[in-house]
């Protein structure tokens, strides 16, 4: 297990056993989908490519290889705690083991140097071994070992985790550089509201602090926690505003400092301070930022005053950055007021056309053209026109081109007009009618949950929704067309015949008038 070839082959064997693809994510996770997942911004297509097709499996033998690998003594487990690649060994079968909560009961204490048989007297950490836990989330190896063990531990045994290791050194184990991936994990997996109302408490008047020191991460987590339980929300929006402006300043540089968070971190004159051009957005307040926009509009407002009061130059370099694309992205599909979403679409007028050539400008393109009423989609493909045949030899253009229907607006600026205008009136029915008393119910007979899919579900269907509304009535009006098309054939069609039946009336009449003569 120690050894980095043993550690690989014991992995697939426990693979194997569990009747999972070799290469599937147990063997090794990528960051990118922990993180995503956490921040809440795992959509349903990675859902469904995460989802694998388990084979017949040994599950007798995967628990037998699992609890041989912990029958040693506590020199030996103290050696695997802390060593890089029996970590590994032990994070994979963690993950294999999760939902079956007997056998974690088991072996869970036993990866945490705890005696097992304390399981029967109703706690699974002893008090002794507390100090020593907090010490080896210190280490490197531990530290990723512990974030999967608070990702599937079962409820019971997550809350004496977190009320015995974590709960009242929040902020101290936050602060080393290895722990703090620990309590990240600590508050994605958070079960209820009152967890993540005990970590508020904790880690909220901190957050200028962790944000100083370089823990965005931990502040990140703590915002999409809050967002998934409906939990402290209006503290967290307070405490985060409080973390990057200082008293009786003004609010609105709140938005433009997370996008360039490093950079005004690492300013001298933070009193002074303003937007940087040429500074890449900085990746965690880009998170940051993109959480909160899923926060109730009573919670944001600041932020949406801070956002739609940028500078139409700092919206436009912001946009060519793909992490601040995503936040005003985040934005235009958060509950804000549909007046402050068209101020700041305004303020890109003229140069929609140059975003739309950028790799990544499209879909900021089309989400601006979603949120807008028709005079400002008007604007938009206006803009589009200027580049159109530019656009049609890009990779991202002609579907772009497609979506906004650039081509039929060229053609018939009017038809195009009731086309986009029917389309919102039908959608936003749709919505009123459907919709919002649909989530509403949903959410009276389910509280919130961890299940981060059902949202991204709701979201596609939204999405589907919208393209059959734009089909439907995409064939209402070809239909109108070929009607019309047909009327002025029969018409056309019947003034020949009616040429054709007059023709011979005259000749008649011409041979009438020769035989006279």
């Amino acid at each position: 297990m120690c050894n980095c070839h043993g550690s690989h082959v014991i992995r697939s064997l426990l693979c194997l056993c569990k009747g999972v693809p070799l290469d599937s994510e147990f063997h090794s996770a990528k960051s990118s989908t922990v993180l995503s997942r956490r921040l809440n911004l795992y959509s349903d297509k990675e859902h469904k490519n995460e989802t694998l097709i388990v084979h017949q499996g040994f599950p007798d033998l995967l628990e037998f290889v699992v609890s041989e690998m912990l029958k040693c003594n506590a020199t030996d487990i103290a050696a695997l705690q802390v060593d890089q690649y029996s970590s590994l060994v032990l994070q994979t079968a963690l993950k294999l083991l999760a939902g079956q909560e007997q056998e974690l009961l088991r072996i869970i204490p036993v990866i945490l140097g705890c005696n097992v048989e304390n399981a029967d007297q109703s706690y699974f950490i002893e008090t002794t071994e507390v100090q020593n836990i907090r010490d080896l989330v210190k280490e490197s190896a531990f530290s990723h070992l512990m974030e999967v063990i608070l990702e599937v531990a079962p409820d019971t045994l997550y809350d004496e985790i977190f009320m015995k290791i974590f709960k009242g050194s929040l902020y101290d184990i936050s602060c080393h550089h290895y722990a703090n991936f620990a309590v990240q994990a600590l508050i994605s997996y958070a079960r209820n509201q009152d967890q993540v109302g005990a970590i508020c408490e904790e880690l909220g008047p901190r957050m200028r602090d962790l944000l100083k020191m370089g823990r965005a991460g931990v502040v990140a987590s703590l915002i999409a926690a809050s967002q998934r339980h409906h939990a402290c929300e209006h503290k967290c929006s307070k405490e985060l505003a409080a973390a990057v402006i200082i008293a009786n300043e003004d609010p609105n540089c709140i938005v433009p400092r997370f996008l360039l968070l490093d950079n005004y971190l690492f300013s001298k004159d933070k009193a002074n301070w303003s937007w940087t051009s040429g500074c890449r957005v900085h990746v965690m307040g880009s998170l940051i930022l993109q959480s909160l926009f899923k926060y109730p509009s009573d919670c944001i407002q600041p932020y949406i005053t801070s956002i739609t009061s940028m500078d139409s130059s700092h919206v436009l370099e912001a946009l060519k950055d793909s992490s601040g694309a995503r936040v005003i992205e985040a934005f235009l599909g958060s509950k804000a007021p549909e007046k402050q979403k068209k101020k700041l679409i305004s303020k890109l007028k003229g140069h929609f056309g140059e975003l739309a050539l950028h790799p990544s400008g499209s879909f900021t393109v089309e989400k601006c053209f979603n949120a807008s009423d028709v005079p400002l989609r008007e604007v938009i493909v206006s803009d589009m026109l200027g580049v159109q045949k530019e656009l049609s030899k890009t990779r991202q253009g002609p579907l772009l081109l497609r979506n906004l229907d650039v081509d039929g607006f060229s053609r018939q600026p009017e038809q195009w007009r009731s086309r986009q205008k029917s389309k919102l009136t039908v959608y936003k029915d749709f919505l009123a009618e459907f919709v919002e008393e649909e989530s509403v119910s949903w959410e009276k007979k389910n509280p919130p949950t961890t299940d981060l899919s059902k949202k991204a579900t709701q979201q596609t269907n939204i999405k589907k929704m919208r393209q059959e509304i734009d089909t439907v009535l995409a064939s209402f009006t070809s239909s109108d067309s070929s009607k019309k098309n047909k009327k002025q054939k029969k018409s056309g069609k019947e003034q020949g015949d009616n040429d054709v039946e007059q023709k011979p009336s005259a000749d008649k009449k011409k041979r009438k008038h020769r035989q006279k003569r």
